[in-house]
């Protein structure tokens, strides 16, 4: 064989060569950015179960003012492992939860709404529960309260919370028999104040800041 054949076969020989090492180190990159896609979605799917089902993570909130707050009014402020969330049909009483207030639980398929409910008109509790589910701050006060300390609860829920007035709340009479005067309600949470003071509305404000649209949830 000649000299400039053995050449052309060498050179042949080195870019089949060649090709073969670039579609090896395309094929590895391939395989890299497939697994990195699956770690990925994978994390965010993590994330998104423990949020659905832990209702958000109640040790990164920082709960230092309302901590103050409450210990300031005489306040309680309590978490609460979740009761559930299932729906049913059946009318619930106090006593069908471990909490008084309720903070989760099983409740109606329907939810009460936002606003200020006159006393004696408010929503069954099997109502005001999927409410607390959707992220909203329930604001309650016992039988009897007089009309000049509901006005200031009133004054309190209208205020202004992520820039909203009345921002994802309801203000009621309480209808489980509260051990409270007045108490702030939220998914798997409430402050309760057996003492009505201007005190325990700051305690209610600031736990308002901590809790709201923290609940498994999310709804407009």
């Amino acid at each position: 064989m000649s000299s400039r054949q053995e050449e052309k076969e060498q050179r042949k020989r080195e870019r089949l060569e060649r090709e073969a090492a670039e579609r090896k180190v395309a094929k590895r990159k391939r395989l890299l950015q497939i697994l990195a896609g699956v770690v990925i979605g994978a994390a965010v799917i993590a994330a998104v179960v423990l949020v659905v089902l832990g209702g958000g993570d109640d040790d990164k909130r920082d709960t230092g003012d309302l901590t103050a707050a409450a210990k300031a009014a005489g306040c309680v402020v309590k978490t609460f492992p979740s009761e559930g969330q299932g729906h049913v049909t059946k009318k619930l009483k106090a006593t069908d939860y471990k909490t008084n207030p309720p903070t989760s639980g099983d409740h109606n398929v329907t939810p009460a709404g936002d606003g200020v409910y006159v006393p004696g008109n408010e929503p069954e509790i099997e109502n005001w529960v999927h409410t607390l589910e959707h992220g909203r701050i329930l604001i309650m006060y016992g039988e009897d309260t007089p009309p000049a300390r509901i006005r200031q609860l009133e004054s309190l829920y209208n205020e202004e919370t992520l820039g909203k007035p009345a921002y994802h709340a309801a203000l009621m009479q309480n209808n489980t028999e509260m051990p409270f005067e007045v108490a702030a309600v939220a998914w798997r949470n409430y402050v309760g104040c057996e003492t009505f003071s201007e005190g325990a509305l700051d305690a209610m404000r600031a736990f308002r800041d901590v809790y709201v649209d923290t609940a498994p949830e999310q709804v407009p």
